[in-house]
């Protein structure tokens, strides 16, 4: 005679995966010409009331409106090189243009295009690094390391 054995049943394993939908951000995001209005301008780039800029280059810490962690936005050496190529192809356009149609001596050259070089620095750098700041922050790239939470970047 044989016996039966009696089957035994193991519990159905359910497995945990992580929740991959990316999270809203806390703040709002706008389309993207306005966000980088916004930023030209030198507004928070997420709702438009707060401003980037504590000093001439500095991004505050957040956004005094909208709590934006833009402090912790690195945008590091991309407005310079953005503000070099536009300042540089205006003046080295407009210098080939005086140069054919005056022909001035150099000195003249140098009293004209020195100031103004440095007018168009001066006066996009901010604004191109409020451009950067705001695609960052639309583009969601922020730098969430523990150094850069309380440094002074």
């Amino acid at each position: 005679m044989s016996e039966s054995v009696p089957l035994v049943t193991t519990p159905a394993v359910t497995r945990w995966s992580p929740d991959r939908a990316p999270k809203p951000p806390a703040w709002p995001t706008p389309p993207m010409v306005e966000t980088l209005l916004r930023g030209f301008l030198g507004r928070c780039p997420c709702c438009g009331k707060g401003d980037i800029f504590g000093k001439f280059l500095k991004v505050v810490p957040q956004c005094r409106a909208c709590h934006a962690p833009l402090g912790v936005i690195r945008a590091d050496d991309v407005p310079p090189y953005i503000t070099i190529f536009i300042v540089g192809h205006i003046v080295i356009f407009g210098m080939l243009m005086l140069e054919q149609a005056a022909a001035p001596p150099i000195w003249l050259q140098t009293m004209i295009w020195l100031p103004v070089t440095l007018a168009l620095v001066f006066g996009l750098m901010q604004r191109v690094k409020g451009a950067v700041v705001s695609l960052m922050v639309k583009l969601d790239l922020f730098d969430m390391q523990p150094e850069s939470l309380g440094g002074d970047a």
